[in-house]
């Protein structure tokens, strides 16, 4: 059965931490390719209170196999105290690109 891909979205305060945490789930095998994004503003209610903040988005490109990692690893990385992580599911999509996710968020074979 082929591997069911995810998109997952987080986003960080600046360019720093989004390209450590990118980098890290590319080279961790965690993620097969994270986008990141030009920052943008958003707007939430946080311990009672309306903020607004800059942030980075992350386009991650995983599989619901290791999403469990991710989760980790960012929640490892991030400094929020309650990032924002989120994952939808690939209805469809090429499927060479699916494949060549799944093969590269396959961790290597130990001998």
């Amino acid at each position: 059965m082929p591997a069911e891909v995810l998109l997952v979205l987080t986003n960080c305060p600046d360019e720093e931490t989004a390209d450590r945490i990118a980098a890290s789930l590319v080279e961790n095998r965690l993620a097969a390719c994270v986008n990141v994004l030009p920052a943008m503003e958003s707007t939430y209610r946080w311990q009672g209170s309306v903020e607004r903040a800059v942030e980075v988005p992350l386009l991650i490109k995983s599989t619901r196999e290791r999403y469990p990692a991710v989760e980790e690893a960012i929640r490892q990385m991030h400094p929020y105290t309650v990032p924002e992580i989120i994952a939808f599911p690939v209805a469809v999509g090429l499927a060479s690109y699916l494949r060549w996710v799944a093969e590269e968020t396959t961790p290597p074979m130990v001998a």
